[in-house]
């Protein structure tokens, strides 16, 4: 009966210990890392803020969009869509998921996107609301290679 206690008492604290080395870097890498766009301002100018976004293939993304302009505004990228993984959107008490192409924002909203780049190269950022792309309220996403 001593052995079998020891056993599983020795088990336990092998696997308490494995737990403590392992864990933290097993949640690290699924801990997205935040990145925050702003679209437009409160002085309505139409940009994005940064208008350049860079990410690494592979690792999860928290973009966290703002509009505090006084017009809604688009996030557009499609084809950044299409090369990356979308875990969700988040946006006031509502969470979307599937395939997403673009994201509106009404004046004074926010949302989250949750992503996971997967294909490199360099896509097209823009708001597609009338006259907003062609005013400059473009940018790029580039994604890299690990």
């Amino acid at each position: 009966m001593k052995k079998f206690d020891r056993f599983w008492k020795t088990l336990t604290l092998t696997l308490c210990l494995w737990g403590l080395i392992f864990l933290p870097n097993a949640l690290a890498e699924n801990t997205p890392i935040e990145v925050k766009v702003t679209l437009g301002n409160s002085r309505g100018e139409l940009k994005f803020f940064p208008d350049k976004l860079n990410f690494i293939a592979g690792q999860k993304y928290k973009i966290i969009l703002d509009n505090p302009s006084p017009s809604k505004h688009y996030f557009t990228a499609k084809d950044f869509a299409d090369a990356s993984w979308t875990q969700k959107v988040e946006a006031g008490k509502v969470e979307i998921k599937g395939a997403i192409h673009e994201l509106e924002l009404k004046p004074g909203s926010e949302a989250e996107w949750v992503i996971l780049p997967l294909k490199s190269g360099k896509y097209e950022l823009h708001c597609s609301v009338p006259g907003h792309t062609e005013a400059g309220m473009i940018g790029e996403i580039t994604i890299n290679n690990p």
